[in-house]
């Protein structure tokens, strides 16, 4: 769900960091193997939930609270595995034309992202039951995919020049919607728990737009910065849908209020007639450029964080932890921190904790708020992402083959879809769906350790 693509600095050694869909887990892969956490006691311990020793990965996906992770290694990274943790065993596993560059996973679906065409598989089985081909030159595998199965849709860019969302219904099979989020390429796209809204940022990095994803409305308008343009590689929403995080190049994290009930006054002109600083503000503006009254109306950040350096990749969610909202934030430099948020806005976040993300004992160490360490930029670590892999293996040939038969169809955009009845074109695939992968999927299967959703 909220993978940073696009890592030319993933070398051998190297750690990749990700949470799930509902951020009540954190996965850490390593050169060794690779751990999954619960997130329910972070404000004091991460506790460690399962340790496995495999071969060095540079992506990996758990299924929400459910015994299902989904991996991809640096050794073979056109091969996809998807496994039972807790029984230890691989399931099934797929191979495709060209390295993956992404992986998505909800109850519904699960998506492999190429780097012109993607791969939707029904989870409950693993069959591809279509494929999006000839899409827009996506080398950073940047899609998103709804972590709701009422609203199961999937976003990925509809150009190469500007900042269009293609908004694709996974169940259905067929586009939704085409949004013009921004005039340069897209950077960094986040869907909201319930899958209605879409958060938008370009490579600009200034602006961050929230729109529907039912009807491509826009909803919100929120301005990062004036100063310079950044490049923001994570958004992400809170499960209330109530704030919306983003993190950049830059040493600072944004927290934003979606404040819903005042864009619905304003959308509906409800402002009073005698409110006579609003008439003036509305009567200024008037005679301003557009791009000056745009500034105007845009959303400034409710709460910021600042880290010690810039320059450092990092992936942050807001999570409710033991009734409590926190922001985490995942490092490259191999830290997870813990911050309250406050509830008036302005104030300033207070660090809770600090976990180091490097070591392999039992727990994460505990690093003492009133000691920090210097934090490197040559740590070793990286945050998620496929960029890992050798141009040379990037660029190894295809070894799927086209099983079954396909029904091509028209898609907006320019890029053409089919609907596969095997294994998909460009895909193929071994392994079976038995009674411990519907387990798994279902999460019937409690693991010890894991936190209670709040």
């Amino acid at each position: 769900m909220m993978s940073l693509l696009g890592r030319p600095d993933v070398d051998a050694g190297e750690v990749f960091v990700n949470f799930n869909q509902n951020i009540t887990s954190l996965a850490v892969a390593t050169s060794g193997g690779y751990s999954l956490y619960s997130l329910g006691s972070v404000d004091s311990t991460l506790d460690k939930i399962y340790h496995t020793k495999s071969d060095e990965l540079f992506l990996i996906e758990r299924l929400f609270e459910s015994s299902l992770v989904a991996i991809v290694s640096q050794r073979a990274p056109r091969k996809l595995k998807v496994c039972h943790f807790k029984k230890q065993s691989e399931i099934c596993n797929y191979s495709y034309a060209n390295t993956i560059l992404a992986v998505k996973l909800n109850r519904e679906r699960l998506i492999v992202c190429l780097e012109e065409s993607l791969y939707i598989h029904n989870i409950q089985d693993m069959k591809v039951v279509h494929t999006i081909r000839d899409t827009p030159c996506n080398p950073l595998g940047l899609c998103a995919l709804s972590s709701s199965s009422e609203h199961c849709y999937l976003a990925y860019p509809g150009s190469v020049t500007s900042g269009e969302v293609q908004i694709f219904d996974a169940i259905n099979l067929h586009a939704k919607t085409m949004i013009p989020a921004h005039d340069t390429p897209l950077a960094a796209i986040a869907f909201s728990p319930s899958g209605t809204e879409i958060a938008t940022a370009s490579e600009r990095g200034t602006v961050i737009r929230v729109f529907s994803s039912q009807d491509g409305s826009r909803l919100f308008e929120l301005r990062r910065g004036l100063k310079r343009c950044v490049s923001i590689v994570s958004l992400s929403f809170s499960n209330c849908s109530e704030y919306l995080v983003s993190s950049s190049n830059t040493e600072t994290v944004h927290i934003f209020r979606l404040d819903r009930s005042a864009a619905e006054t304003a959308d509906h002109g409800k402002q009073s007639t005698d409110d006579w600083m609003g008439f003036l503000s509305k009567t200024v503006t008037s005679y301003l450029p557009t791009q000056v009254t745009d500034v105007f109306s845009q959303g400034r950040a409710f709460a910021s964080v600042s880290l010690p350096e810039a320059g450092v990749r990092r992936m942050c969610a807001i999570a409710t932890i033991q009734k409590q909202l926190r922001l985490l934030i995942a490092s490259q430099d191999g830290y997870l921190y813990v911050y309250s948020i406050p509830s008036i806005e302005g104030a300033e976040c207070q660090l809770i904790k600090r976990h180091d993300l490097r070591l392999e004992d039992h727990y994460a160490m505990d690093i003492k708020v009133d000691s920090p360490q210097t934090l490197g930029l040559n740590s070793g670590v990286s945050i998620g992402g496929a960029a890992g892999v050798p141009p040379s293996v990037a660029g190894a040939g295809a070894s799927g083959s086209a099983d079954g038969k396909s029904t091509a169809t028209d898609k907006p955009g320019g890029s053409s879809s089919s609907t596969s009845g095997g294994g998909g074109g460009g895909a193929s695939g071994s392994g079976s769906a038995g009674a411990s992968y519907a387990s798994a999927v279902k999460g019937d299967e409690p693991v010890a350790g894991g936190p209670s959703t709040t």
